[in-house]
């Protein structure tokens, strides 16, 4: 069956890196695949990243020889880099990429894209740590694999189970919202993009696979992970300091407020509360104890806790860095007058209820108005103290258009019947 003027559906993307032995093989195995079954129109671009070898060489050839089959050439090194410029310029409505040494199981192609094209999920990830996969590689790989799944777990509080298996899918109005705010240009870039997605509420689909270990492997592995460890730690600090727009990704997207960071906000929140209030309180029955009047102890106690409680949040809660800390303290006190408000005026008015309140009593007058200005400060630290710039987010490293060229040169696919198949 053919089909006029086909657009693409799918762009499956393969980043190469002097990879002129093994690309031609990938490119007509997978296009053989995809004619036998895949039932829209289809391209396969190659994405030859700063190749000094003969690959680009190689891939003009396919492009010639097989309909939908496109050479994209990028003069600066990177996979991260290729996908996300390939990715950015292509018209199709889902975007694809695999390893060039096919170490997954192609039949796990369609259950990937179906539930984007359904409209289902928003990015699709085969898995090697799901239940159901089959995999077959080495103990030092498999190891470190489940340590950095761990890690990324522990540190970023990601719920998707493996984060670099090399075949994802995306749709493309989402890679047009995450994209821009990837940094990474080489093999974390995968871990940056899921995060971002997970942080912002999109649906992951998790695939699992069939994976072969390729034993001619050139990844750096140590290096690799050494790179990988400090982009966890840059995410991080951007995500804690909320320099990254992942709510209104959200909403643009229609999946809703992520509140991912406002609930771990809250929660550093409550356990920065929790230890000020408990200084605040000790500190205010030991002074009251040893001879000050009541206001005095509580303004000593509330300036000490408030003091300790902005910096803990500054640090800790909000991620906040750098130049600053004296205006966020300056910022603190006058939270701290509201806060001293509210307890002078209870205990002001528990003094007119008794003449000589005990100290349980006023101890415990002063953590309800403490309790009271809770939320006040919450919102104010959020909102006022610590919101992060409107531009911060902004900054970004993208591919320099002037020296890549990230429009696919392809074959002419409406001049080729389009086979297609039943869906599998």
């Amino acid at each position: 069956m053919s089909t006029p003027n086909p657009t693409a559906v799918l762009d499956v993307v393969i980043p190469v890196h002097n990879e002129q032995h093994t690309v031609a093989a990938c490119v007509r195995r997978l296009h053989e695949h995809l004619v036998q079954t895949f039932p829209y129109p289809f391209r396969i671009t190659v994405a030859d990243n700063a190749s000094t070898d003969a690959t680009a060489e190689v891939a003009s050839g396919l492009v010639a020889e097989l309909p939908g089959v496109a050479l994209a050439r990028l003069e600066q090194k990177g996979r991260g880099r290729a996908l996300k410029a390939v990715w950015l310029a292509s018209d199709a409505p889902v975007l694809a990429y695999m390893d060039v040494d096919l170490s997954t199981d192609l039949d796990a192609l369609w259950p990937l894209v179906a539930p984007l094209m359904s409209g289902h999920s928003d990015l699709a990830i085969g898995s090697r740590l799901a239940p159901g996969s089959r995999v077959v590689r080495g103990a030092r790989r498999e190891v470190i694999s489940r340590c950095y799944n761990l890690l990324l777990r522990g540190a970023l509080g990601a719920r998707f189970t493996d984060a670099q298996c090399g075949f994802k899918a995306i749709r493309a109005d989402v890679a047009a919202e995450l994209l821009p705010l990837v940094e990474d240009t080489t093999w974390f870039f995968d871990t940056e993009l899921l995060v971002l997605a997970e942080r912002s509420g999109l649906r992951i689909h998790e695939v699992p696979v069939d994976w072969f270990d390729d034993p001619d492997s050139r990844v750096d592995v140590v290096g690799t992970a050494m790179d990988d460890l400090r982009g966890v730690w840059r995410v991080r600090r951007a995500l804690a300091g909320g320099r990254l727009p992942v709510e209104d990704i959200a909403r643009r997207l229609g999946r809703g407020t992520a509140g991912t960071r406002t609930w771990q906000q809250l929660q550093r929140f409550a356990v920065v509360g929790v230890l000020s209030t408990l200084v605040h309180l000790g500190l205010f029955a030991a002074l009251r104890s040893g001879g000050p009047g009541a206001q005095v102890a509580n303004l000593v106690a509330l300036l000490v806790a408030t003091v300790a409680n902005t910096a803990l949040n500054r640090r800790w809660t909000f991620g906040a860095q750098g130049r600053g800390a004296v205006r966020h303290q300056a910022q603190g006190l006058a939270l701290f007058g509201v806060t001293w408000l509210l307890t002078a005026g209870g205990l002001g008015l528990l003094h007119l209820l008794a003449t000589t309140p005990a100290t349980a009593a006023q101890t415990a007058v002063v953590a309800l108005a403490t309790a009271l200005s809770t939320v006040l400060r919450f919102v104010a630290m959020r909102t006022w103290m610590f919101r992060p710039s409107p531009q911060s987010w902004l900054t970004v490293n993208v591919p320099d258009s002037s020296s890549n060229t990230t429009r696919p040169v392809q074959s002419n696919p409406s001049t080729e019947p389009w086979q297609t198949a039943t869906s599998p």
